[in-house]
Formats: C-alpha cells, sequence, structure tokens
C-alpha cells in the first residue's frame, strides 16, 4: 500500500501532544485502510526529521510488550543486524540498548552502530518510548514511539530526528527516510499482527 506524506511546515511534530488530534480526516481514512501517513518536519541543513503514522488493529498493551522487547527489533526494521540490551537498572525505566544496521545505497553500503539510552513512560491514555543517542555513527539522532487507544485498535505514531556524520544534504536525506520508513512500519505491523 502507498504511504501518505504531509509535509505541513505549520505542524511541527509535538510529542505532548495528543498524535490523534493532529490527524486530518482523510488521513483518518488511510490510516483505517493500513496506509502509513508521513510528516516532516524541519530539522538541520544535513539532517531530517520525519513522522509516521501506523495503525494496529491489536489492543495497546499487546503492542507494548512486543515494542519493549528489543532484541526483537531486528525483526521490524530490516536494517537492523543487531539490537541487544545493555544495561537494565533494577527498579529503573530506562535501558541501554545498542542497534546495528547496515543500509545499502546505489553504489555503496552504509553500516552505522549507536548506543542508545531508553526511557519506557506508561499512563493511562498512552505509552511512549524515548530513544537518545548516547554514542554513535551519528551527529544527533533520536526518537520517539507513541502508542494510543484509536479507534478500537491503537495508533502507532514514530518519529525520528538524525544527522548522519558525513555531510549529506537534508533534502536527500529525507527523501531517503520517505521512501524506507513507511516499508519498515509495515514490517513492524505484520510482525506486531502475527503473534
Amino acid at each position: 500500500m502507498p504511504s501518505r506524506l504531509s509535509s505541513s511546515p505549520g505542524r511541527l511534530y509535538r510529542p505532548e501532544a495528543n498524535n490523534s488530534a493532529m490527524l486530518r480526516g482523510g488521513d483518518r481514512t488511510l490510516l483505517l485502510n493500513g496506509e502509513v501517513v508521513l510528516q516532516t518536519q524541519p530539522h538541520t541543513d544535513w539532517g531530517a526529521a520525519i513522522t509516521a503514522h501506523l495503525f494496529l488493529p491489536l489492543q495497546r498493551d499487546r503492542c507494548w510488550q512486543q515494542l519493549t522487547n528489543y532484541p526483537r527489533w531486528v525483526e521490524f526494521f530490516p536494517d537492523i543486524t543487531r539490537s541487544n540490551v545493555i544495561t537494565s537498572p533494577p527498579a529503573q525505566h530506562w535501558k541501554q540498548i545498542y542497534q546495528a544496521a547496515c543500509k545499502n545505497f546505489f553504489l555503496f553500503s552504509a553500516r552505522v552502530e549507536v548506543y542508545l539510552r531508553v526511557l519506557e513512560v506508561s499512563s493511562a491514555q498512552q505509552q511512549q518510548i524515548q530513544f537518545r543517542m548516547e554514542r554513535g555513527n551519528f551527529s544527533d539522532f533520536s526518537a520517539d514511539l507513541y502508542l494510543q487507544d484509536w479507534q478500537g485498535g491503537t495508533l502507532l505514531t514514530y518519529a525520528v530526528r538524525a544527522t548522519p556524520l558525513l555531510p549529506v544534504p537534508s533534502m536527500v536525506l529525507e527523501q531517503a527516510m520517505r521512501m524506507d520508513l513507511p516499508n519498515n512500519m509495515r514490517q513492524m505491523r505484520r510482525v506486531l499482527c502475527s503473534r
């Protein structure tokens, strides 16, 4: 299924906002039909920021249990080759994870490694996973994943912001993310719904 790209400079992604309220009527219909809705946001001259919305016909708790099993992320995102929990302090809501990925482009292949501090936040209205880079092959990298009850299932919102160490124009990076992220999100839905 094709993805829908919403590029609205006036609608910046606000993590504290109700994600379903940010969607337009047509976007809601697309989501319920199984499509991925994308929104781009300004980031840096050499980086990109994109938010993907995906409807899951699953209860939120079921999604949460699977998404917080970080070694399974190799199943969700095909380019991720390793995803290991390094540290998980007792009685804490954060973990440190290591992820490695390999992405093949037209003439070269890029390998990236990142150590992330992951914070899990849960409330009655939504659950959130914050990924913050501690060190790795990016100038900056962060992502936020939100789950909220919506239309008898779960609205998953995944916002990622990244600037590679090698200077790549933001337009090129944004285009690559527009192409990859919908396929990754569809794969995530297939894996989540298959269990």
